[in-house]
């Protein structure tokens, strides 16, 4: 923000505390999902369903997600996006009590549902807010948020990987879980800035005119859209089904079957935290592309493993190579669309298609032949990270400051540098995070 004298002045106090509440979001948000995804064997295993029938549940949420994250645009403008965001988020949380209680698999199916309707529109929400924090600072922060999310996953995963160990009841567990994370949502939410709330940052009315009551997503998001879907086809197969593969296919306990849960959400949490330095230096081509090679050589050690060891390092490494993916994907879309909240629900959309499709192809598949064969696709997806990384080159997309940003940096991948050789600043080159 500039003062009269052309000088520009740092943040204020109120933006930096937004920052911390947003990234406490993230991690709230976070938390519900590992807390989730660490008891789903014992749900399969109470329900006494199959991998196929419980690839279809699985599905679920993601289909709720999908339908529903179009939606949330509007709701941010009908409410406020701070109100909009600490309703869905509650209500996020509160339905991860439904999915353990189910007494059946038409239940089950029922409860994911809503379980990732809610989780969608959240997602959007605080995505969208996160995206504006980062234009009103002048640097990327969307890495780190979403290392943020990974951080509230590996303490949720955590948390119920000690609860599996000791044989909880998950229905305690995660409604006890749920109950908590109400409360602790209800408080980071507090102190959310609207975009452009106190005169400041470029989100100043940005969100003025209506969105549409159902948006599509634009067309700028579709080639954002495909990078994203492969990441979120390997974090959805991983997270979702990485306990029930060290159980069926290597035999493992099932705390250290829940471990391999938290093992995956720790890599994608530091590699997260570290992701904004390492965009800023590389680019986010080279990052992704990078990425995607270890992802790639994970997913090969996971379906070569001999043993549990080397399964959990290979779901580590892909945790590793994905995880800037998706933080890169929602950045470029908030700078390219005609708003944060449509514009990432556009790719939002498409990328969390992946997860309507990932559990059901993966129990699919290992219905038919194997869990290995299942997660010999999710290498195949990790491949074309390194072939689609060019996608999220930064031109066409608004600058820090909402203009038009300059097409420089990423036209030639040169990681970040004028041609002397100097890193340019956040906003003014191409290498931003996701855009």
């Amino acid at each position: 923000m500039a003062d009269g004298d052309g000088s520009v002045r740092g943040p204020g106090a109120a933006v930096r505390r937004a920052r911390i509440a947003v990234a406490a979001v993230f991690a709230v948000h976070g938390a519900v999902t590992g807390s989730f995804a660490t008891r789903i064997p014992w749900i399969s295993e109470r329900l006494d369903i199959s991998a196929g029938q419980l690839g279809l549940a699985l599905a679920f949420p993601a289909i709720g997600a999908s339908v529903a994250m179009p939606l949330a645009g509007r709701i941010s403008h009908r409410f406020g996006a701070r109100t909009a965001l600490r309703g869905l988020l509650a209500l996020w949380c509160a339905s991860l009590a439904l999915p353990a209680a189910a007494p059946g698999l038409v239940w089950l199916c029922g409860a994911l549902l809503l379980f990732g309707a809610t989780a969608g529109m959240s997602d959007v929400a605080m995505n969208a807010l996160g995206v504006d924090i980062e234009q009103r600072l002048g640097r990327p922060i969307m890495s780190g948020l979403h290392g943020m999310w990974s951080v509230g996953a590996l303490l949720g995963s955590a948390a119920g990987t000690v609860a599996a160990h000791a044989g909880t009841d998950a229905r305690v567990h995660l409604s006890a879980t749920a109950v908590v994370l109400v409360a602790l949502g209800a408080v980071a939410c507090r102190w959310v800035l609207d975009p452009g709330a106190d005169g400041a940052g470029p989100g100043a009315g940005a969100e003025e005119e209506p969105p549409p009551h159902f948006a599509l997503p634009p067309r700028s998001a579709l080639a954002i859209g495909a990078v994203g879907f492969c990441a979120v086809f390997a974090e959805g197969a991983s997270l979702d089904w990485s306990a029930v593969y060290l159980r069926e296919v290597l035999d493992s306990s099932p705390g250290l079957a829940a471990a391999c849960t938290t093992a995956f959400a720790c890599t994608m949490a530091a590699a997260r935290l570290v992701g904004d330095a390492v965009v800023a230096r590389l680019g986010p081509v080279r990052t992704v592309r990078a990425g995607g090679v270890l992802a790639t050589a994970g997913g090969l050690l996971v379906v070569t493993a001999p043993g549990v060891g080397f399964a959990i390092g290979g779901f580590g490494l892909i945790g590793l190579g994905i995880a800037v993916v998706v933080p890169l994907a929602f950045a470029a879309a908030g700078r390219r669309g005609p708003s944060p909240s449509q514009s990432i629900a556009g790719v939002a959309t498409i990328t969390y298609t992946s997860g309507l499709i990932a559990p059901a192809a993966i129990g699919s598949i290992a219905d038919r032949t194997s869990l290995t064969v299942s997660f010999a696709l999710v290498t195949v997806l990790a491949v074309g990270l390194i072939g689609g990384a060019g996608v999220l080159r930064t031109g066409g997309g608004r600058d820090v400051r909402g203009g038009p940003e300059p097409d420089r940096r990423d036209e030639t991948d040169d990681g970040g540098r004028d041609p002397a050789g100097r890193s340019a600043p956040f906003g003014e080159s191409r290498n931003v995070p996701g855009g």
